[in-house]
């Protein structure tokens, strides 16, 4: 009976339970509605970049805003409100419109938003300013390098990419895959001029040597620099995916499906760590060939580290070197640094890439700093969902000088955009410029004019311009 007993008592208690209607949110004594906690940004924020963001504000409690009250939201100054979006605790209002040097006030009125309990929030105003407009003009560039005791030609070289800076621009090209200079020779070839810039990729890293790959024959840099080219270099870092993978020829550099990370290659004694050390005493070895020859490099590495981390799909990051987000990727960016500068390295001109697939994505938190980084580069083409022109072009490399007053700006990549003078023109003063390569021109043997992201009628109209500069300009003092 007691077990009978029991059971009719608990019954009766989910039965209870079951009919009872669930707690609304909390009211504050007296009845008060929402109250805003934060927001981001802060009221008064100043210097904010870009054209657009998103105003999130975070109440104390869970919050409604309906589709009726939403337009009752404003900003002022030209900007326009495009969406508001209220989930839990917290209201986005995202706005877009953001002109340079502009103070701008987001209202939103009493009552628009309100408690589960229809209980209102008092009026909130936020006010924010932009970035005053810095063209290249206005820019005070770092007079020295971010490497301790440069050697002296990479002091040389950097002086005079200060000299031209905003008055004429470099040209170059990229190597065909790696350790080439196909591609500047077929410029050469059909148009009479080389590239002033000869760039090349250690995305082999892991297999050379080999009777394919040899980073340790520098013959091909070698000769570029004694013709009176200049030398640059990217770096794939290619990594296995994961701890049994030995084959170099299924290394990454992919972000998906890869258990290789920042993080756990920051980490003492895991795989991973051991991996980059191999990774960075290789490649430290094969940039010292080039050191000991005096030659300056252009160094490019862990480029478009936010990939889709910021735009409409918010997909994340394309390269293992950005998956773990912007902390992670700037320690790496300094630890791989601070690595090279204790191994002696001193020849590195330190270039770091912003690149994101939509124009009005900004992706500067991933920006190491000042202290490691000499040149910022922007990588650009155009495509089905990106239309390119000149003016748009410019837009880009105005939104990089106002972002950075110290650092010069370069085209590190591109593909399919206006021919040089046009960009120019139009205000886009980049400091050297380089195409990405085309891999089926490589393998017919250089012999077509056509090229997947400049060809030799973009080369030829670029050239006919004072303000680009190819090998044959480049002072010979450069190289002694």
């Amino acid at each position: 009976m007691k077990r009978i007993f029991t059971f009719l008592a608990l019954t009766a208690f989910v039965l209870l339970a079951s009919c009872q209607k669930p707690e609304p949110d909390p009211v504050p004594v007296g009845g008060k509605g929402p109250v805003l906690v934060s927001s981001d940004p802060a009221d008064g924020t100043a210097d904010i970049l870009g054209s657009s963001l998103d105003l999130v504000l975070t109440y104390d409690r869970n919050i409604l805003c309906l589709t009726s009250m939403q337009e009752n939201i404003t900003v002022d100054n030209g900007a326009r409100v495009d969406a508001v979006e209220a989930a839990m605790t917290e209201l986005t209002v995202s706005v877009s419109g953001l002109q340079s040097g502009n103070t701008y006030t987001v209202t939103i009125p009493e009552g628009t938003v309100t408690g589960y309990d229809n209980s209102p929030a008092g009026e909130v105003r936020i006010s924010f300013s932009t970035k005053e407009e810095v063209s290249f003009e206005d820019q005070e560039i770092s007079e020295s390098l971010v490497t301790p005791d440069p050697i002296p030609a990479a002091k040389k070289l950097y002086d005079y990419l200060r000299s031209i800076y905003g008055k004429q621009t470099l040209s170059g090209a990229m190597a065909h895959v790696a350790w080439n200079t196909g591609e500047a020779e077929w410029v050469g070839k059909f148009t009479g001029k080389y590239p002033a810039v000869a760039y090349f990729d250690y995305i082999h890293l892991a297999a050379s040597p080999a009777n394919w790959i040899d980073y340790g024959d520098i013959t091909p840099a070698l000769d570029w620099w004694n013709a009176g080219g200049l030398i640059g270099a990217s770096w794939h870092w290619n990594v296995p995916r994961n701890s049994s993978e030995t084959d170099s020829n299924n290394f990454t550099c992919d972000a998906e499906d890869n258990e290789f990370n920042v993080t756990e290659a920051l980490r003492e004694g895991t795989w991973q760590n051991e991996f980059m050390h191999e990774s960075l005493e290789k490649i430290t070895g094969y940039l010292k060939l080039l050191q000991d020859e005096g030659i300056p490099v252009i160094w490019r590495p862990l480029h478009e580290a936010a990939g889709n981390t910021y735009t409409q799909w918010h997909s994340g990051a394309w390269f293992w070197w950005g998956a773990d987000g912007a902390q992670a990727y700037k320690k790496l960016w300094i630890y791989v640094f601070n690595y090279f500068k204790d191994a002696g390295l001193r020849n590195l001109i330190w270039v770091w890439t912003t690149q994101t697939s939509s124009f009005d994505d900004v992706d500067f938190e991933f920006y190491p700093g000042d202290g490691y980084v000499d040149i910022i580069g922007r990588d650009a083409y155009q495509d089905q969902t990106n239309s390119v022109d000149a003016l748009n072009l410019a837009s880009q490399f105005s939104a990089i000088t106002q972002f950075s007053a110290h650092k010069m700006v370069t085209l590190s990549e591109f593909g399919g955009m206006p021919d040089m003078a046009d960009q120019w023109n139009a205000g886009a003063r980049w400091l050297y410029f380089m195409p990405w390569y085309d891999y089926d021109l490589g393998e017919a043997g250089y012999n077509s004019e056509n090229h997947s992201s400049a060809d030799i009628g973009w080369w030829n109209a670029s050239f006919a311009s004072d303000v680009v500069i190819s090998r044959d300009e480049l002072p010979a003092d450069l190289f002694e």
